[in-house]
């Protein structure tokens, strides 16, 4: 029930991390409860029960002041890798430029996004990289509907205005 959402819950715990290993730590942690907690789930929307159980597991782990000190950026070509294992540059096809303008482009997105306050980085993570729905997304956050809607406005907007920054800088 819960293996179908691996990489919604890793994708998840990847961005809140901002660690490949802590990610792995998480997921790992949260499939063991959720495996334990199993009789709390209700039948519907397995991934929502799931990433709520990964967030919860990570707020628990910052609470008990296991993850903090050790929150690092991810680079996606030092820790990132295609299925075969190549990494980034095996990944992508085309001359040099555009690979070099696509990696370009990824890594002002993902330190955009590494630069945003948690609140707005993980509703936003939550919606337009894993595609959960606004109700999803409340209910995995345990915030209002509307709460979900202004954070993603206000996330989307300081995440423009990264970039645009940036862009403006070269």
């Amino acid at each position: 029930m819960a293996l179908p959402h691996l990489d919604a819950a890793y994708n998840l715990a990847r961005w809140l991390t901002r660690n490949d290993q802590d990610a792995q730590d998480l997921v790992q942690a949260a499939f063991l409860r959720a495996y334990r907690f199993m009789d709390g789930y209700h039948g519907d929307g397995a991934r929502a029960w799931l990433l709520t159980i990964v967030r919860h597991t990570y707020y628990t782990s910052l609470r008990d002041n296991r993850a903090e000190h050790d929150d690092v950026g991810f680079d996606e070509d030092i820790h990132g890798q295609d299925e075969a294992g190549g990494g980034m540059a095996a990944a992508t096809v085309g001359n040099p430029e555009d690979i070099l303008a696509r990696s370009d482009v990824k890594e002002v997105v993902d330190h955009a996004l590494q630069a945003l306050p948690r609140h707005f980085r993980e509703v936003l993570v939550l919606k337009e990289m894993d595609d959960c729905s606004y109700k999803e997304i409340a209910d995995i956050v345990g915030i209002p509907l509307g709460t979900v809607m202004s954070r993603l406005a206000r996330g989307r907007k300081l995440l423009l205005d990264y970039l645009k920054q940036h862009t403006d800088e070269k």
